[in-house]
C-alpha cells in the first residue's frame, strides 16, 4: 500500500497496465475501469468486481467506485478480488463504503489481495479464498521530498497509518496491533489454508472443473458407501486362516527286562512265585425241583453218527524264552481280600425250590 506511488506488487502490474493500453490503443479498443458492478448477475445477488490497482493514478477515484454501489438493491453482494493494491486512502474509503451497504457482503478473493486489497476484503461479512489464491499484507511506503524534518514528519506519518491498518487485520482476525505490524513489517504472505487459519479468511473454498460433480453433501453418504462396496469386485470378505493340524501321538514303548536290574526283577519273581492259592469254595449243587409226571414220549431215533474231521495240528511257534520269564508280570495279581469273600456272592438255593423238596 502507498501514499503517492506503489509499492512493490503494485509496480509490476503497472506496468503491465501500460502495455495493455498502448495494445488497445493501437486496435482501437475502449479502455476498461479497474471495476465492475453488475447489478443483475441474479436476482438476489449483485457482484462487484476488483481486479485492478486501486484509486488514484491506476484508475477511477472512490467516489465513482461508491455512486456505482449504490446502485446495488440485490440482499446479497459478491466482492471478486485480484488487486495488487493501491493508494491506502481510496482503498480504505472503499472498505467502508462496502461496510455500509445494506446488502449481505461476501468477499471472493480470486487471484490476489495485497497491500490496500487486503484490507479491503477485511470488509466483507465474509471471506473466502478461491484456490490457489494468496493474500499479502506490509507497511505502508510513499514518496517525500523535502528536507529532514519533512522526511522526519513522512516517518510518523507512514508509522501511523500502518498501524491504522493492522487495527482493521487485528478487528476481523484477534490479536494485537503490534502482533500484526510484526507481521507487516515481514510482508508476509497467506495461501488459502493460512489466510483461514490466522482469521484473515473464512473458508478456503474448493471449485471444481466444468463436467465434476461437486462436492457431495451429508445425504449423499450411502451413495458415497456404495461406490465403494468391494463386493462389485468379487470380493466377498476376509479370509481366516486355517486352523493348524494337531500335533501326531506318540507312543513310547520300553522293555522292561533292560528298565531294571537283575536283582530287582529275581525279586519280582519270587514274589509271584510264593503267592497264596485263592481259597476253593465248594459249590452246593441245586436240587432238582420235581415235576409232575407226563405220558412218555418215544424217543426220536438217533441220527447217524457222522465223522467229525480231525483238527488240524497248529504250527509250533517258536517259544520267546524272555517273554515266557516275564509273562506273570504282565497278569494282575489276585486280592487276597477279595478272595477270602468270593463264596458270598455265590447264589443260594431258592426257597420255593427248598419247599418243593
Amino acid at each position: 500500500m502507498n501514499i503517492t506511488l506503489p509499492g512493490k506488487a503494485a509496480t509490476l502490474m503497472a506496468s503491465q497496465r501500460e502495455r495493455a493500453e498502448k495494445q488497445r490503443e493501437q486496435l482501437g479498443i475502449e479502455a476498461r475501469s479497474w471495476y465492475r458492478i453488475t447489478n443483475a448477475a441474479s436476482s438476489d445477488e449483485a457482484e462487484v468486481m476488483l481486479y485492478d490497482e486501486v484509486g488514484g493514478w491506476y484508475g477511477a477515484t472512490a467516489d465513482q467506485f461508491i455512486a456505482d454501489l449504490r446502485g446495488v438493491t440485490a440482499p446479497n453482494l459478491r466482492v471478486r478480488i485480484n488487486s495488487p493494491g493501491g493508494s491506502v486512502f481510496e482503498g480504505i474509503a472503499i472498505a467502508n463504503a462496502l461496510r455500509s451497504h445494506p446488502a449481505n457482503v461476501t468477499v471472493q478473493v480470486d487471484g490476489i489481495a495485497a497491500s490496500i486489497a487486503s484490507v479491503i476484503a477485511m470488509a466483507g461479512d465474509r471471506i473466502e479464498m478461491a484456490p490457489n489464491t494468496m493474500l499479502m499484507i506490509h507497511d505502508a511506503s510513499g514518496l517525500c521530498m523535502g528536507n529532514a524534518s519533512d522526511m522526519a514528519e513522512m516517518e510518523e506519518l507512514l508509522d501511523l497509518i500502518s498501524d491504522n491498518i493492522a487495527d482493521a487485520y487485528a478487528a476481523r482476525a484477534g490479536g494485537t496491533r503490534e502482533q500484526w505490524r510484526e507481521r507487516m513489517r515481514a510482508e508476509t504472505w497467506y495461501l488459502p489454508d493460512d489466510a483461514v487459519e490466522n482469521g484473515l479468511a473464512d473458508e478456503a473454498i474448493t471449485t471444481p472443473k466444468a463436467g465434476e460433480p461437486a462436492a457431495p453433501d451429508e445425504d449423499d453418504e450411502p451413495e458415497m458407501a456404495r461406490a465403494f462396496d468391494l463386493a462389485a469386485y468379487g470380493y466377498a470378505g476376509p479370509r481366516w486362516a486355517e486352523p493348524e493340524p494337531k500335533p501326531a501321538q506318540v507312543t513310547l514303548t520300553f522293555n522292561l527286562g533292560e528298565s531294571i536290574d537283575e536283582h530287582v526283577f529275581e525279586t519280582l519273581r519270587q514274589m509271584v512265585n510264593h503267592r497264596d492259592p485263592a481259597p476253593e469254595v465248594a459249590a452246593t449243587p441245586a436240587e432238582p425241583q420235581q415235576v409232575p409226571d407226563e405220558p412218555a414220549e418215544e424217543p426220536a431215533p438217533e441220527p447217524a453218527a457222522v465223522a467229525e474231521p480231525e483238527p488240524e495240528t497248529p504250527a509250533v511257534e517258536p517259544v520267546d524264552e524272555w517273554a515266557a520269564a516275564v509273562a506273570h508280570l504282565t497278569q494282575p495279581k489276585p486280592d487276597p481280600w477279595a478272595e477270602a469273600f468270593a463264596h458270598l456272592a455265590i447264589p443260594q438255593p431258592s426257597s420255593s425250590a427248598a419247599t418243593a423238596a
